[in-house]
């Protein structure tokens, strides 16, 4: 189900009619830029209805789960651009909508927008790739100490009148254990240096970077495997793509000493979770720490959110108080800019598309 939201403030304009482009894609146009918010959790846009009002731009909200709605809420109110938080914007989307000229994702990751889609047709896609890089990094740490420590099966145990220090295994000393890091970027470089003096030893792995691209107190490890061969805990921070879609699997599993710990703040799918539950199961890893899944939100009684190995957060490593500020307010603005000059903040895919002009 489609539900439409128009911001109070421009209700009251009249629609004025292109003559041209517009009657031929039988869509309203309007005396100021539309953009359309296809669909999100927040429960207030304050931030942005300001930003585009400011801008004197007109900001509509919906809440579109599928293409079909994308494509009915962007033609029902002459979206000349998308801010997307999840809906998929694909193929079919884009060569339905021809007057939008830019997507701006609200977040770092892209993967429900098709970027060759977006190519095709001239469309610009933008995103917020800087934001919340000290949150996610953390909240990364924060979860490989947890299931490193057994805090959170500790309060498990105890709340099942458990009370002893091995209740759910031996631990062992952090500073002896070695963190492998699967991908260099703002996010894998941060949790390098956030944990640098919590573990023995740092290894990478990220085959696109050259080697003074490491920091000085990184190993490089130019294998998948031998990362997972020499550390004792494994954090992935890399985009969800074709290459690193189920990366993480049962090889990478085996090649990691018994009883090691995975955590996962980057895309569910770079895991593969048969995999991961299997090497659980066997005691092959003693615990992982996930924060985003495959499929989300988590369903209750699933293996995953059962499994009594696994500690989850609900996709909420990117969150602060001032990451969310920054996050929305840099997406909205690659729409604000795009309309002005023609060109977005942070563009991902150079579009060629230009805002079209109402008459």
């Amino acid at each position: 189900m489609l539900f439409l939201v128009t911001d109070f403030v421009h209700t009251g304009l009249a629609v004025k009619q292109h003559r041209g482009a517009a009657d031929a894609l039988n869509q309203p146009v309007y005396p100021m830029p539309t953009f359309l918010l296809t669909d999100f959790d927040a429960s207030h846009f304050h931030l942005e209805d300001k930003l585009f009002a400011d801008a004197g731009m007109r900001f509509v909200k919906a809440q579109a789960k599928t293409e079909d709605d994308v494509i009915r809420a962007a033609t029902d109110c002459g979206a000349d651009g998308l801010l997307i938080q999840y809906a998929p914007v694909t193929e079919r989307v884009l060569a339905a909508l021809p007057r939008v000229g830019i997507c701006s994702r609200i977040g770092a990751g892209f993967d429900t927008i098709d970027p060759k889609a977006c190519e095709k047709h001239g469309v610009w896609l933008a995103n917020s790739p800087d934001y919340g890089v000290g949150e996610v990094a953390t909240h990364a740490l924060a979860l490989a100490l947890d299931i490193i420590r057994g805090t959170t099966f500790h309060t498990a145990d105890i709340r099942a009148g458990k009370w002893h220090y091995e209740s759910n295994g031996k631990r062992r000393r952090a500073t002896e254990m070695t963190l492998g890091i699967v991908g260099l970027g703002r996010i894998g470089k941060r949790m390098a240096h956030v944990s640098r003096n919590l573990f023995k030893r740092v290894v990478a792995y990220d085959p696109y970077l050259i080697d003074g691209d490491f920091p000085a107190f990184v190993e490089r490890v130019r294998d998948l495997h031998e990362l997972f061969a020499q550390a004792d805990v494994v954090s992935p921070h890399t985009p969800l793509n074709d290459e690193t879609r189920g990366m993480l699997d049962a090889g990478c599993f085996a090649a990691m000493k018994r009883g090691s710990y995975v955590v996962n703040t980057s895309r569910g799918a770079v895991i593969n979770i048969d995999d991961l539950l299997a090497a659980l199961d066997s005691g092959q890893l003693d615990s992982a720490g996930l924060d985003v899944l495959p499929v989300e939100p988590a369903r209750p009684g699933e293996r995953l959110t059962s499994h009594p190995r696994v500690v989850l957060t609900p996709h909420s490593a990117f969150y602060s108080v001032e990451s969310e500020v920054e996050l929305r307010t840099k997406a909205a603005r690659n729409l604000i800019t795009w309309a002005k000059t023609g060109r977005p903040d942070y563009p991902v895919v150079a579009g060629t598309r230009k805002l079209q002009a109402a008459a």
